[in-house]
């Protein structure tokens, strides 16, 4: 009697923690996945950040904005958002 009651509550047991194991290990590919996924986006968004900061770099060579007083100062604007923007980039590259 006592036997099949320790059993019993031994079988239950496993069940609750086979449950729990595998509630937990599925949340757990969830978060992985949403961690991916967000890794992937700021990879990207790196680049970009990249590609504008060059394209800038390219098109100040030239001068071609800084004799307009008007777009003179839209592009000095553009550049300092930039250098703003890039303090974001990973360091992946």
């Amino acid at each position: 009697m006592i036997l099949e009651i320790i059993i019993g509550i031994l079988g239950l047991l496993v069940v609750i923690l086979g449950y729990t194991t595998f509630n937990l290990l599925r949340k757990s590919e969830k978060a992985e996945d949403i961690i991916i996924s967000q890794s992937d986006f700021i990879e990207n968004l790196s680049s970009q950040i990249s590609k504008s900061e060059n394209r800038l770099d390219e098109i100040d060579e030239k001068g071609t904005f800084k004799s307009d007083d008007e777009i003179g100062w839209f592009f000095n604007e553009i550049k300092q958002l930039q250098a703003n923007i890039s303090q974001f980039k990973t360091n992946q590259e």
